[in-house]
């Protein structure tokens, strides 16, 4: 089974960017599709975009869309988020996920098999 690692988050201010990386190790990530998430205080967890095995796929939520982008380098066994344009409402913890099967449901926990420990992500004035 893959075990997968976040890295990349901070304190950043509002319109400011972050790039997160999730690095898949264990089996290659290219096995897997590739979701991210994140949880804020007193929130469930929400899927916010989502990689298919080959990149072929990128989803986005309404919430980020224009302003995420997810990437992701298969012989590195990592996949990125680059985030823009950060506003209040993104602090959270952001969590990468991996599943092997497909999908149109692609933002609910529920339909993955792996998850990461999580980084935390703060944007404050």
């Amino acid at each position: 089974q893959v075990q997968l690692v976040e890295s990349g988050g901070g304190l950043v201010q509002p319109g400011g960017s972050l790039r997160l990386s999730c690095v898949g190790s264990g089996v290659p990530l290219d096995a897997y599709n590739i979701g991210w998430f994140r949880q804020a205080p007193g929130k469930e967890r929400e899927g916010i975009s989502y990689s298919s095995k080959s990149a072929a796929t990128a989803n986005y939520a309404d919430s980020v869309k224009g302003r995420f982008t997810i990437s992701r380098d298969n012989a590195k066994s990592t996949v990125y988020l680059q985030m823009m344009s950060l506003k209040l409402e993104d602090t959270a913890v952001y969590f990468c996920a991996a599943r092997t099967k497909f999908g149109r449901i692609w933002s609910r926990p529920d339909q993955y098999d792996y998850w990461g420990q999580g980084t935390q992500v703060t944007v404050s004035s």
